[in-house]
């Protein structure tokens, strides 16, 4: 077994993650592969040693016996076991899991999943009367439905997908080059790990049709422009049967003839003659349920601000109108 340093070995440092052995290990062992160096036995010997320096540094258990006694902790019935050890794990295997990280595949198949329906978005324009009182409101979305004859499969009433015979249902295929696999999307079912023989008529095969739905849409009381409101599920069907995405209705609240608005609370402007801003009085303002009667105290200067509580933007926090 190599006595060099394991981590000299991968040109790491002690504290280097997973992914930076991985990364390492991956560009020596391209570049010292036998099959890319055949008959080169010094190119041989560096490849077994970084195979090994990565198997000892990817394994926690084996990595803390390392760090802590070297060399020893696999020597005559350590944990390595001898000759046993860095001798279990196939080449195709460790360089699979390397490869996984990059290309997202790895050795572990998965069952093919149909892509969900994208999200749309619908601008509503409110007044500030139902933006602070809260309104319903229906609302057309053109979009794709689930195909009512094939029931979102794609298949023609009376038969179903069939299992692609390429892929055997998981979507991807693994493609062999040298001494290395890269899994890519499977050009036969392109990903969806089934095909069809036989199509819908309606909606041919893609499981959706073109609709325009008509949705009442609850917009809560408070809302503001910025804001949205997701309808889950309203959005696109996706193909084959597969879910549909959201809609997410975008709100934009008109500007008010009187009304100014921040956050929760509302301005307005009210003017008042000379003699009651000298003496005092009482003058009408508009709320939006109404007028109200505000008491204006002697010496009021222009500008001035009066709050009345409970007037402006009902929500969690609270508001008022500012006059």
């Amino acid at each position: 077994m190599s006595k060099r340093d394991f981590y000299e070995v991968l040109g790491v440092s002690r504290d280097a993650s997973e992914r930076d052995i991985k990364k390492a290990y991956k560009r020596l062992a391209m570049k010292y592969h036998p099959d890319k160096n055949p008959g080169d036995d010094t190119a041989a010997d560096k490849f077994k040693e970084v195979k090994l320096a990565y198997e000892v540094l990817t394994d926690d258990q084996k990595r803390a016996a390392y760090d802590q006694y070297g060399h020893a902790a696999f020597e005559q019935g350590g944990m390595g076991g001898g000759g046993g050890f860095g001798g279990g794990a196939d080449f195709s295997d460790i360089f699979g899991d390397v490869f996984g990280d990059i290309f997202g595949g790895g050795r572990r198949g998965g069952q093919a999943r149909a892509q969900r329906g994208a999200d749309l978005r619908y601008n509503m324009e409110l007044t500030l009367e139902d933006a602070v009182r809260g309104v319903t409101k229906e609302i057309e979305v053109p979009t794709y439905v689930s195909c009512d004859s094939c029931s979102g499969s794609g298949a023609k009433p009376g038969s179903s997908p069939q299992t692609c015979g390429t892929c055997h249902g998981q979507g991807q295929v693994q493609m062999r080059q040298g001494f290395f696999a890269v899994q890519q999307t499977c050009p036969t079912c392109h990903g969806r790990g089934k095909i069809i023989k036989d199509p819908c008529d309606k909606c041919h095969g893609q499981g959706r049709v073109q609709k325009t739905k008509t949705l009442s849409v609850k917009i809560p009381a408070g809302v503001d422009t910025g804001d949205r409101i997701r309808l889950t599920g309203e959005g696109e069907a996706g193909e084959y049967g597969a879910p549909a995405g959201d809609l997410y209705v975008q709100v934009h609240v008109r500007d008010h003839h009187i009304f100014t608005r921040d956050g929760n609370n509302l301005y307005c402007e009210v003017p008042v003659s000379f003699t009651m801003a000298a003496l005092g009085g009482e003058v009408e303002v508009p709320t939006l349920d109404g007028r109200v009667s505000l008491k204006v105290p002697p010496e009021t200067q222009t500008g001035r601000m009066f709050r009345m509580r409970g007037k402006g933007v009902q929500s969690v926090r609270g508001g008022g109108l500012v006059i």
